[in-house]
């Protein structure tokens, strides 16, 4: 009876969603030469169907030679926002995702300092780091030596012409995500991509108006998303979407206090994010000493902006959590998600895993109806 809470509506500017349950991005490369195909428009349909009530997309590369490639050891099929063909394919995405009563947001994506160089649909174009910089190395991480050695090579930082460049490819993508349809907006500002490169003080170095403190550091991100919110006007909201831990470094800190994260997200609320993602591997973990509030709790607590938390929900383990080892298993943790939902900590929660396992998770959820046990098949195997 309580998890009912989960079913009511909520307007953000304006797009009202039927429940607080959303689709994860999670990125299924699996869009070759850029355009998403009738797969990934079905693939999201039934997640619509299974009544999730919010679709954030998988990365989508932004209109910039640099922003997808090779990463981990994937080969590139990662879609693009730009392009008749992809720009087709979305529009497609879009319309069975609203023909079944859902609303779609794009996640605008730039891989950055974790692009192998000379991979993607543009090898000749440099990797886009802000101090050319990949970071620190010999750290718990996400991903194998290799790719790690792969891109401990310094390359060249990036220009302020080249950085105005990038911020325009963000705004051009914003423009074709709004004419194909979709209900909102995403910046991918997590993991150690671009944007949080610029914040991390680990991967930005530089002394001109795009480094400095944390304020300063998150002037990058602000201006992508002042660009963002020029394009999609008033009506539309723009989610962020940021992260203490990178992907090559799992321990990694943008803010050891309160304090210091309304350092970093204070600039973004004033520039215009309506709802900001807070990227956890268990969203039971406490951001910080002294509080029960997660990533996302203090996200809103700081900025009285809206919040979606995520991380483990209906799961065993984190993703990748290195304080805690073994393989995920199917579990309620049901009550402890919305005790923090009660509180006020966060307007929206995600599921990744979970839906990626089930379509039908949401619908289930509000039936009473169990899961599908977990199968690690999932994350890799053929879409469900």
């Amino acid at each position: 009876m309580r998890l009912r809470a989960f079913f009511q509506p909520l307007t953000i500017r304006g797009l009202t969603v039927a429940n607080r349950i959303a689709m994860s991005p999670v990125n299924r490369n699996a869009s070759p030469g850029g355009v998403p195909g009738d797969d990934m428009a079905q693939f999201y349909r039934r997640r619509v169907d299974g009544e999730t009530g919010l679709i954030m997309t998988g990365g989508i590369a932004v209109d910039h030679p640099a922003a997808s490639g090779l990463y981990v050891d994937r080969p590139c099929a990662v879609s693009e926002l730009h392009g008749e063909a992809a720009l087709a394919g979305w529009r497609h995405v879009v319309d069975l995702v609203h023909a079944g009563g859902g609303k779609i947001v794009a996640q605008l994506w730039h891989l950055g300092v974790m692009r192998t160089p000379g991979t993607g649909y543009h090898p000749e174009a440099p990797s886009s780091r802000p101090s050319g910089i990949f970071g620190p190395t010999g750290r718990h991480t996400h991903v194998g030596p290799e790719f790690v050695a792969r891109l401990a090579v310094p390359g060249p930082a990036l220009t302020e012409a080249e950085i105005l460049a990038i911020i325009e490819g963000y705004a051009s993508s914003a423009r074709n995500a709004i004419a194909v349809g979709f209900d909102g907006l995403e910046i991918h500002g997590a993991q150690g991509y671009l944007p949080d490169a610029f914040m991390w003080e680990e991967t930005n170095r530089r002394t001109d108006r795009w480094g400095g403190d944390r304020r300063q550091r998150s002037r990058f991100a602000a201006e992508l998303v002042r660009a963002l919110r020029r394009e999609a006007g008033e009506n539309v909201p723009i989610f962020y979407r940021f992260s203490q831990w990178k992907h090559h470094d799992s321990h990694a800190t943008l803010a050891t206090t309160p304090a210091e994260l309304e350092e970093i997200l204070g600039p973004l609320a004033d520039a215009g994010v309506d709802v900001f993602d807070g990227s956890e591997l268990n969203f039971q973990r406490p951001a910080f000493a002294g509080s029960q509030l997660n990533l996302g709790g203090w996200a809103k607590k700081l900025t009285g902006r809206m919040s979606m938390t995520h991380g483990a929900v209906g799961l065993s383990v984190g993703h990748n959590d290195p304080d805690q080892p073994g393989e995920a298993q199917t579990v309620d943790n049901l009550d402890a998600l919305y005790e923090r939902f009660e509180r006020g900590e966060f307007d929206l929660f995600a599921c990744g895993r979970a839906l990626l396992n089930d379509p039908a998770w949401a619908r289930k959820l509000r039936l009473g109806e169990p899961f599908a046990p977990y199968d690690k098949a999932s994350l890799r195997g053929v879409a469900r």
